[in-house]
């Protein structure tokens, strides 16, 4: 860790009009949160930059100087001080993660909302409705991206391509209907169809045939690995259908 006593640093960034560089406004927080006093300059034309970047021979802003020496950008910022860097590459469960714990507590303040109280079976049935909706967004968002990952596992859209581009649709559909609580007799056989060949689809890929792939569960350019979490939202809305059946 680098010791920030003292330091002064220099930011130069661009503020053109009403356009603000996201990274220069990160870099300069990060400075001043960490003890930085920090000289601030800012382009506000395109030419200013341009002659700026001619002259220091570099090709982005921002750029921070540090006791006079260059340290780069924001991302060089973050490794000079021993921050962490994201690797837009790296696999990562926080997307399906973030989904689930917020369709939970949406399940939650929905409960409390409608009945005052947190009633246990509605705050689940919601839960899996609301984390369908969700997911068939994100899948809806960009659907070829989504079929094209999709059809590298699924068992059904690899022999029947439209069903690459039916599913978020019926995932959709059945959450709807399970959050409104209508027509069962179609949400439930939509919810263990589209479940139950999802979860054999995940397991055949993964655990039998042990490949390396990325799921398409939150969209299709995501760096979720296919695996125990992709095989939960399966799961997921195959509990919910049997449940439906029997309550």
């Amino acid at each position: 860790m680098v010791t920030t006593t003292a330091k002064q640093a220099t930011i130069y960034r661009m503020t053109i009009g009403k356009s603000v560089c996201p990274h220069g406004r990160k870099a300069l927080h990060l400075l001043k949160s960490q003890g930085f006093a920090v000289e601030d300059h800012t382009f506000r034309t395109r030419e200013e930059t341009d002659a700026f970047k001619a002259a220091q021979g570099v090709t982005s802003t921002p750029q921070i100087f540090i006791d006079g020496e260059r340290i780069g950008g924001n991302d060089d910022l973050r490794r000079y001080l021993g921050k962490k860097v994201r690797d837009p590459r790296a696999v990562t469960h926080r997307p399906v993660i973030a989904v689930f714990a917020v369709t939970a507590l949406m399940a939650l303040a929905a409960s409390y909302g409608a009945f005052g109280a947190i009633v246990p079976g509605i705050v689940f049935q919601w839960f899996i409705a609301f984390s369908m909706c969700v997911l068939a967004i994100l899948k809806l968002r960009d659907i070829e991206s989504f079929s094209s990952m999709f059809l590298g596992y699924d068992l059904l859209a690899r022999r029947w391509l439209p069903y690459a581009y039916l599913y978020p649709f019926g995932e959709a559909l059945a959450g709807l209907l399970m959050i409104a609580g209508a027509l069962r007799w179609l949400s439930i056989p939509i919810a263990l169809f589209i479940g139950t060949i999802g979860a054999v689809s995940v397991i055949k890929a993964v655990y039998v045939d042990k490949r390396d792939l990325k799921c398409a569960c939150v969209g299709g350019d995501s760096n979720v690995p296919l695996g125990f979490l992709s095989l939960t939202e399966n799961v997921m809305m195959v509990v919910m259908a049997l449940v439906m059946l029997v309550v």
